[in-house]
């Protein structure tokens, strides 16, 4: 057993006593992804709540093992995250004196799984080459293989960026929305009066729920938290926020903040929104409704009730995305900036170009994971893909549009280095307009209209 399912996470704290069972007092069970009761008919085993997600919590390991692999130029400790080993030690988060981490290999979380089957498996068309999702990965790991700590200066490519981001919409977003969320949702499949595989002790609904939300990768209790709390636990800064069941390690199954639930975490500490308590809330409440069925079919107003949830789970967690295509549109924007007035004043441009060049990794990994939802975003994808290209415009000029037959990047003449900072403009823009974004980090819209006016053209501010 893992995480909160080796011990009920409530019950525990009141057993605990002293400070624990006042956090506890404070906390009932709609604050917690945690204590959800069998409902399973016939079960006699010795579990005794049925929510389990150590699978996906495990492939938080594993990307995030990549992630930092990605600069070490070790192709086989690439693959060896991506492909799944045993004894795969978990290299972030990394335990310290002020931070500790209960677990110290993947496996602790669950045995035997990977990255790469469980990747977007139609055709990335914002990457060249028209590779499935698994092949993008396996492509760039190559590639990052031979590039100093990940970097390509040649094509602007930062490698680990550009796998991280794409990887986390292409694995855990995809996974959740379109599997888990999406056709195991559906009546006749992974029915709730049914164990979801034999052996089980958890019902067909219950485990594809809990799923889901292992590939969020919200810590368990982040609602007892403010969004700043939840943050500085992503970043190791806050112990005492992590630690939920005051047993003086952070359990990575439950205590921690991953992925598009810390971007969520990072916008809502803004102000301006609430990404992350509407969607655990979301998640909780539906689990709720599962746990009411009581181990039958749900009926038509359960399942209505419950699709609802679902729903505000999508279009949170594709806005949470958006968000991120909107802040590294603007991110790019700057250092484009910041590169033209170096390049005038015949500066070195080595430092600042390869903080434009991990920018765009984001805005291009972001902006692929964005694709690999439920929604077709047609047109919308089409404009995202051409604005901001295959690669960042480099600083001769050039940019990467497409690959050989070997594997090889071609490179041609850029697009205008004024009409490539309009684009980063116009990608802000887009995600208003398509996506609603409002946290907007880095917003640099206001500059659209006077871009457009120097470049001499009224209709620039529109989209392409």
């Amino acid at each position: 057993m893992n995480g909160l399912k080796k011990y009920g996470i409530l019950t525990s704290l009141f057993a605990l006593g002293g400070v624990t069972s006042a956090i506890a007092d404070a906390h009932s069970s709609n604050d917690v992804y945690a204590d959800f009761p069998i409902t399973l008919k016939g079960y006699t085993g010795d579990s005794k709540t049925s929510e389990s997600y150590g699978g996906q919590m495990a492939r938080h390991m594993l990307h995030n093992g990549l992630k930092k692999a990605a600069s070490s130029g070790d192709l086989s400790k690439m693959e060896m995250y991506f492909n799944g080993a045993k004894s795969v030690p978990i290299l972030d988060p990394k335990s310290s004196s002020k931070f500790p981490i209960k677990q110290k290999l993947v496996e602790e979380l669950s045995g035997g799984k990977t990255l790469v089957k469980k990747t977007y498996k139609g055709k990335v068309v914002g990457w060249p080459g028209n590779m499935t999702g698994a092949e993008v990965i396996q492509f760039m790991m190559e590639k990052a293989a031979s590039a100093p700590k990940g970097f390509d200066a040649s094509t602007g490519y930062n490698y680990p960026q550009l796998i991280s981001k794409f990887a986390m919409g292409a694995v855990f977003y995809n996974q959740a929305v379109n599997s888990y969320l999406g056709s195991k949702m559906e009546v006749g499949q992974k029915p709730n009066n049914k164990p979801y595989k034999d052996g089980a002790y958890y019902t067909g609904k219950e485990h594809s729920w809990d799923e889901a939300f292992g590939y969020w990768g919200s810590a368990a209790h982040a609602l007892t938290l403010n969004a700043e709390q939840n943050y500085n636990v992503a970043k190791k800064k806050d112990m005492a926020s992590a630690d939920f069941n005051g047993d003086g390690v952070v359990d990575v199954y439950s205590e921690y903040t991953y992925a598009h639930a810390y971007y969520a975490s990072s916008y809502d500490k803004g102000g301006k929104t609430n990404y992350l308590a509407t969607i655990n809330q979301a998640f909780i409440d539906g689990r709720g409704i599962i746990r009411d069925a009581g181990g039958r079919n749900l009926n038509f107003s359960e399942r209505t009730s419950l699709l609802a949830e679902r729903d505000t789970i999508r279009d949170n967690w594709q806005k949470v995305i958006a968000e991120s295509v909107f802040k590294y549109a603007g991110s790019t924007y700057k250092d484009i900036l910041a590169l033209e007035k170096i390049m005038a004043d015949n500066g070195d441009t080595s430092e600042a170009f390869r903080k434009y060049a991990k920018h765009w990794g984001e805005l291009k990994g972001f902006a692929l994971a964005l694709q690999c939802g439920p929604e077709d975003l047609g047109e919308t994808a089409e404009k995202m893909n051409r604005m901001m290209g295959f690669g960042p415009v480099l600083l001769n000029a050039s940019q990467v549009v497409g690959v050989d037959s070997q594997g090889n990047f071609i490179k041609d003449q850029a697009q205008d280095w004024s009409e490539f900072k309009l684009h980063m403009l116009k990608i802000q823009k887009l995600m208003v307009d398509e996506f609603g974004v409002s946290a907007k980090s880095n917003d640099m819209l206001e500059e659209m209209t006077s871009l457009a006016g120097q470049m001499g053209s009224a209709d620039s501010a529109e989209n392409d």
